[in-house]
């Protein structure tokens, strides 16, 4: 008898970098979770059907990651990455073996032979991961889910009709790739705010006024959306531990500034992250959209690289690299060893940590939920959320790991695998509950995307916010009398906003990951939507355009090329206003 349901779920997304960028920021980000993370795990699942399993893995995809993936210039870029990458591990080679070196002579041909097989692998599925994907998903084998279409932060976001926008470009975009109706939305930042009152953190236009806002579920409902995932604390209340806690010392010091502000809330013994429940925030009583809630206890063990299993000394270190080629030769050794320290990297011994640890998971999994099944005599759920770049980039080991994992529940006679929405159905929650603003980040809020750092960046979104929704206001009371030209200049401001929304921005500037890169995105985006906003209205005003500001069009439209399907009355108004 099944006494407990488990759902291992991957989230994918990076900001849009193509022609912004190459090295160390850019393109090759793109490249190397592409080669290191999405590759494996359409490769692992593939591996998991061949061998006689039938594999339950739900992931999502940011629409903006969806673009990029299937944009003709990513794959010749990714081609010509991965040749590289297979030319350098042999220049790396002959280095080797001319000094003796005999095990970093082995792992440079393991990178040789990694690279030449995802190039090859690359080819034979022509190019198409997104396909590879959906038919994953078609053959019952993928659950995907979607995302906000930039990544944009939906609690601090000034209008409604940007998280509008958000949502609706999510939905148009997951259909368009993948030929269906998406089920359930990855919140960006797992960020969500009910309906009230709101109050901007920083002046619009100069101006602070408090004003109503919708609840981030009335969105999902609206659209057709289905589930969503929090944090536990949301649910539960107590402390929310960030899970990017012990990856950047940079949050460490900025919650020191925030932590005495802090007040956890008491603990609601009667929730619990084994059952569903159905959120609604509006007061008409719209379809509510039901929450998964992520297991506190199995998150540290693959998250923390402290306590986890990625701080395995045997396992591949991420930081160390050897260039040029960038390469990695060395293991973890320890969670406490500098750079220096680190000892060489054996794979076939990392390779036989990972049944070991998949097999503590799961074990950790099943007495999880046997116990709960004990005590409520009820088959409650297991949802494992992470960052899908863990399994394959930042844990080179991670792809062995979640291949290990499923085929051990697949394995076992008293848990199971399941898909999110499959479990929905399954038990068809009722109890309808209230849940606060939060997000996954220490603390449960948002001070990791608004503090002294990252302040001003809300300042310029609030801004082009406000000219947005201005400009598209007139477009739709206007729709028979503008230009084609026109509109396309108003669509071009759209994406360059919604790029400028991105949450990562703020992430980066507060990690300290990538902070001239981040700032610069950000101050870059603010600049061509302004830019385009002056060339809308001196349309709107009946003047020509100059060639010069066509040519800046032109090379705006080519760069951001994202999102064809974008359309201006999301913008306008709120479909289903308060």
């Amino acid at each position: 008898m099944t006494k407990g349901y488990f759902a291992f779920v991957l989230h994918n997304h990076l900001p849009y970098v193509i022609d912004h960028g190459k090295w160390p920021h850019g393109m090759d980000w793109l490249n190397e979770a592409a080669g290191e993370t999405y590759m494996r795990l359409v490769a692992a699942v593939n591996e998991l059907v061949a061998e006689g399993y039938k594999p339950k893995l739900t992931i999502d995809i940011s629409p903006v990651l969806c673009e990029q993936l299937a944009d003709e210039s990513f794959k010749v870029e990714f081609g010509e990455y991965l040749k590289m990458k297979v030319k350098s591990a042999g220049l790396d080679a002959e280095e080797f073996h001319k000094y003796s070196q005999k095990n970093m002579l082995a792992t440079a041909q393991e990178w040789e032979k990694f690279y030449k097989e995802t190039y090859d692998n690359f080819e034979a599925i022509n190019r198409d991961i997104i396909g590879q994907l959906r038919k994953l998903q078609d053959d019952g084998y993928l659950e995907i889910m979607t995302c906000g279409a930039t990544h944009g932060y939906f609690p601090l976001l000034s209008r409604d009709e940007s998280v509008q926008a958000q949502v609706k470009m999510a939905v148009k975009n997951y259909k368009k790739h993948f030929g269906r109706d998406p089920k359930g939305i990855w919140l960006p930042e797992c960020a969500y705010r009910p309906r009230y009152d709101w109050t901007p953190p920083v002046p619009i236009n100069g101006k602070t006024e408090t004003y109503a806002r919708k609840g981030v579920d009335e969105f999902l409902s609206e659209n057709g959306l289905d589930f969503f995932i929090v944090d536990s604390a949301l649910l539960q209340g107590g402390k929310s531990i960030g899970v990017y806690f012990d990856r950047f010392e940079a949050l460490k010091r900025l919650w020191g500034q925030f932590e005495s502000q802090y007040k956890p809330r008491e603990i609601d013994s009667e929730k619990t992250p084994r059952e569903l429940y159905l959120i609604s925030s509006a007061a008409e009583g719209k379809k509510p959209a039901t929450i998964f809630t992520r297991d506190p206890e199995t998150g540290l063990l693959v998250w923390s690289g402290e306590h986890g299993y990625p701080g395995d000394g045997n396992y591949l270190d991420f930081h160390k690299k050897r260039f040029p080629g960038g390469h990695r030769y060395w293991a973890v050794t320890s969670v406490k060893a500098d750079l220096a320290d680190k000892k060489e990297y054996n794979q076939k011994e990392a390779f036989a940590r990972t049944p070991e640890n998949a097999s503590h998971f799961v074990g950790k999994v099943s007495d999880i939920l046997t116990e709960y099944y004990k005590e409520s005599g009820r088959a409650g759920v297991l949802m494992a959320p992470y960052d899908a770049e863990l399994f394959g980039h930042w844990w080179f080991e991670g792809p062995l790991f979640l291949k290990e994992v499923i085929k051990n529940v697949c394995e076992n006679d008293e848990i199971e695998n399941t898909f999110l929405s499959e479990h929905i159905n399954r038990v068809k929650p009722t109890e309808i509950i209230s849940i606060p603003e939060g997000s996954w980040g220490e603390g449960g809020h948002h001070y990791i995307w608004l503090n002294k750092d990252n302040e001003w960046t809300w300042k310029h979104i609030y801004k082009a916010e406000a000219k947005m929704c201005q400009l598209a206001r007139h477009y739709a009371a206007n729709k028979d009398s503008i230009d084609l030209e026109t509109v396309e200049i108003l669509k071009q401001a759209a994406r360059e906003l919604m790029l400028l929304s991105a949450s990562d921005w703020q992430f980066l500037i507060s990690t300290w990951a990538a902070r001239d890169y981040a700032e610069l995105r950000l101050a870059e985006h603010y600049a061509d939507f302004n830019k385009l906003s002056e060339l809308a209205d001196k349309k709107i005003n009946g003047e020509n355009l100059t060639s010069g500001e066509l040519e800046f069009f032109g090379d705006c439209k080519k760069r951001d090329s994202l999102f064809e399907e974008i359309e201006l009355e999301w913008f306008a108004a709120v479909e289903y206003p308060i």
